[in-house]
């Protein structure tokens, strides 16, 4: 894929996670969740480091500092606004064509800057769901942003699984939505509703 493929997914699942982000309660913030050891602060702070400051750092070619790494950002009130704003910051940075050519260095290991890209895409619905089904919403995407996300749970499962990123994939029909086996490949069951009550 290119980035005239890309950048519209990415856009728009920025935009969808704002939009949750936004209809997080402040009360819900301790609840548990279903990630191992992760109640919705420690979920929303994974989330908002690595789909916004994370990607925008990816498209300048820079690391993350420790300092980002280390934030709490749920302890500032208006920190749905914040990472709204982050948001359009990464978005903005990865509008710039170049963005997507060569390599991203990640440290670790080097890798395809339109990899990096999808799997942040990726990573903003997939949690995107994760922060909604545990703060009483949905997460919404197209069909077509859908099917990248699918192709990239196929494609990385294992690696995820790896370090426990994943569960192990959650049985579903083979006719289901491409979102829901998307979620239920990377270990989420998908009949798992909107919690609205505490």
């Amino acid at each position: 894929m290119t980035y005239d493929d890309l950048h519209p997914y990415l856009t728009e699942c920025a935009a969808e996670a704002a939009r949750v982000a936004r209809g997080v309660p402040a009360d819900r913030l301790t609840d548990p969740t279903h990630c191992p050891d992760w109640d919705v602060r420690a979920l929303v702070n994974h989330w908002v480091l690595y789909t916004s400051h994370g990607l925008e750092h990816r498209a300048l070619r820079k690391q993350l500092p420790e300092e980002l790494t280390a934030r709490d950002f749920t302890a500032e009130p208006d920190w749905a606004e914040a990472y709204a704003a982050q948001l359009d910051r990464a978005v903005a940075a990865w509008a710039d064509p170049a963005a997507w050519e060569g390599e991203v260095d990640l440290g670790m290991a080097k890798m395809p800057a339109v990899e990096i890209a999808s799997m942040i895409i990726k990573e903003t619905a997939v949690h995107g769901w994760d922060v909604a089904t545990v703060t009483g919403q949905e997460f919404h995407v197209s069909d077509g942003a859908a099917r990248l996300v699918l192709d990239v749970v196929e494609k990385h499962g294992d690696i995820y699984r790896q370090y426990d990123g994943f569960a192990d994939p959650v049985p579903v029909p083979e006719d289901a939505p491409v979102f829901e086996r998307a979620l239920a490949a990377s270990g989420r069951d998908p009949r798992q509703r909107a919690q609205v009550d505490h």
